[in-house]
């Protein structure tokens, strides 16, 4: 198959916008709750739609007395937490436009968002983010920027204050004065190369792909009463997305900003389903495995996680074997109960996007009993184009197109989209926008194949096969995810462009280095720069990469690899707040460590 196209099931009224999502809730007579915060005592507190609803209107009066106009372009700086969601449907409310931007961001990123989309104002978090924005108008000299506010101290009641006397009236006309066809956000692509792009979702992106997400997922997975803990950056457009999803289905959110505290939330907040990229899901796969050895139960651990992963597979094919449902049934009560009570008890499905998950994980997942549907999307697709969904999975793919939305393979490969996911283009930049769509399809440069059934599969970035010497095309996302998914290992960047042979550069994981080294007779306290030169650590990555090589032909395997003493992250410039290696950024600064490789002896 080369193309597919699902109709719509909702199509929403042009006069609508994403304001409209929250008075569907506020009007209600059962008054759900849609979020959930944490008072000072640390206990989950619920915050009633019409609750909601009062503060944002409190704050989009404040905006409004402010000078905030019909259209203004407002930044948003924080980390993920309940305020971040109340700022952005307040900006709403005052018909503007919000602009999110990465509370981890330098100066100059934070100069760049703000002066490109010709923002007006911030409401920032901190103290510490608020210095940031000033640093950067300061060298910068953004002059249409007027207002910086705070989340933190009396930011808000500021604004509050500022709005008493703004007639509800006038708040109607400027929440109505924008239609399903006007911006919504702008938010800026954290790609790994070049400038960031300004992608415009408009309100229509919001509101009809969240309506036409519901009507396929919103008995199961999101149904009014579900709840999630958001752990994702809000600057992202996955965790953005689900946000408003969520308001649009009545279904309740609390947030935590500090991953590190995400178990003591899951199991106190007990969501119903969670949302996380794929590294998050190996990290929990890999926890549990070097917890099973350290405790000297990894047979059992391993014979139960092959057991799921069979069962999941027979399920999927249409018949499980009664020996294996026994076999299952041991395991639920031995280890994959326990699995579930460590996520809070409650949670039966998860939406994993950002990166191919692979199927390994997938089907485990699935066979203890969590559900994991992979989407695929892009900033400029609002998030998802294709789901996976309770009824329509098949593990290993990223699903079908969600209704309204459409799939396409060009000649070469790429996976072209369109529908309501769509953006309108890229702001102030009518060259790039041009670039960026084929006869009204959105080049996603990625590649991709469509099987008989519609179901999409990634296999690579279209500007990142590597052409080795010998001419031979290589995907290096097939090889980085299966090595990547190894406990040590943290991240992987496949090489040989232009070079005789395939190599790999490893980076270890610090927080699965403990209890690793410990199962397998390393030092207390080792440091990863240490564990990087001994035995046993280089043998466990070359395991991981012979596995990895067993998937694809002898000319794509890797042949020979490092493994540095530093990791990737978004702090050293490595990755992407959305967790992707900047892989022109790592050749650049790890050039040494490239030609060290090659100028070896030639591999067999």
């Amino acid at each position: 198959m080369r193309e597919i196209t699902v109709p719509a099931q909702v199509v929403s009224p042009r006069t609508m916008n994403t304001t409209d999502l929250l008075l569907r809730q506020s009007r209600l007579d059962s008054n759900p709750a849609l979020f959930s915060r944490r008072n000072a005592d640390n206990v989950w507190v619920d915050v009633s739609a019409k609750e909601f609803h009062a503060d944002v209107c409190a704050i989009a009066k404040g905006l409004i007395a402010s000078g905030i106009g019909v259209g203004d372009r407002v930044g948003i700086m924080a980390r993920t937490r309940y305020e971040w969601s109340l700022v952005d449907f307040a900006i709403w409310f005052a018909g503007a436009v919000s602009v999110p931007i990465y509370e981890t961001s330098s100066p100059s990123q934070v100069a760049w968002n703000l002066g490109d989309s010709q923002a007006v104002a911030v409401i920032a978090e901190s103290a510490g983010h608020e210095n940031v924005i000033r640093q950067a108008a300061h060298n910068e000299g953004l002059a249409a920027l007027k207002n910086v506010w705070q989340m933190e101290g009396d930011g808000l009641d500021a604004l509050r204050d500022a709005g008493r006397d703004v007639p509800d009236a006038v708040l109607e006309v400027h929440r109505t004065s924008n239609s399903l066809d006007d911006i919504a956000t702008i938010i800026y692509t954290s790609g790994t190369t070049g400038r960031p792009k300004g992608c415009m979702l408009m309100h229509h992106n919001f509101v009809e792909l969240s309506e036409n997400a519901l009507a396929v997922l919103g008995r199961d997975v999101v149904p009014p009463g579900s709840q999630t803990v958001m752990f994702l950056p809000l600057a992202h457009v996955f965790a953005r997305y689900i946000s408003v999803l969520a308001v649009a289905a009545g279904a309740k959110v609390g947030h935590t900003p500090d991953i590190k505290h995400l178990l003591e939330d899951l199991q106190s907040f007990k969501p119903t389903f969670i949302l996380a990229v794929p590294r998050v899901f190996e990290k929990v796969y890999n926890s549990a495995v070097l917890k099973a050895e350290g405790e000297g139960k990894g047979k059992i651990f391993a014979a139960a996680a092959q057991t799921a992963i069979d069962f999941s597979r027979a399920g999927q094919a249409g018949k499980v074997p009664l020996l294996l449902k026994a076999k299952h049934a041991l395991f639920d009560k031995l280890v994959y109960g326990k699995l579930r009570a460590a996520m809070g008890g409650n949670v039966r499905h998860a939406v994993s996007g950002g990166g191919p998950l692979g199927e390994r994980l997938g089907h485990f997942f699935q066979g203890i009993g969590l559900q994991i549907l992979e989407g695929y999307g892009l900033t400029e697709t609002t998030a998802p184009v294709t789901v996976n969904r309770p009824e329509l999975i098949k593990i290993g793919t990223v699903g079908a197109p969600l209704p309204g939305n459409a799939v396409k393979i060009a000649d070469d490969g790429e996976i072209l989209a369109k529908g309501v996911c769509v953006m309108k283009g890229y702001f102030g930049r009518d060259d790039l926008t041009a670039d960026a769509f084929a006869d009204g399809w959105f080049r996603t440069g990625d590649i991709g194949e469509l099987d008989e059934q519609g179901f999409l599969k990634i296999t690579g970035r279209k500007k990142e096969i590597i052409v080795t010497a010998g001419g031979k095309n290589v995907v290096p996302a097939l090889l980085e995810d299966q090595i990547r998914a190894d406990a040590i290992v943290s991240q992987c960047l496949v090489i040989g462009d232009n070079r005789p042979f395939i190599a790999a550069i490893v980076t270890l994981d610090a927080d699965a280095l403990p209890q690793w080294g410990r199962h397998n007779g390393l030092p207390e306290g080792i440091t990863v720069e240490q564990a990087a030169k001994e035995p046993v650590v280089i043998a466990a990555v070359q395991h991981a990469i012979d596995k990895a090589n067993g998937s694809v032909s002898q000319a794509e395997s890797v042949k020979a690899f490092r493994i540095i003493d530093t990791d990737f992250t978004e702090t050293s410039g490595h990755l992407t707040p959305s967790m992707k290696v900047k892989r022109a950024q790592v050749l650049k600064d790890f050039d040494a460590v490239v030609e060290d490789i090659y100028s070896a002896k030639k591999p067999a």
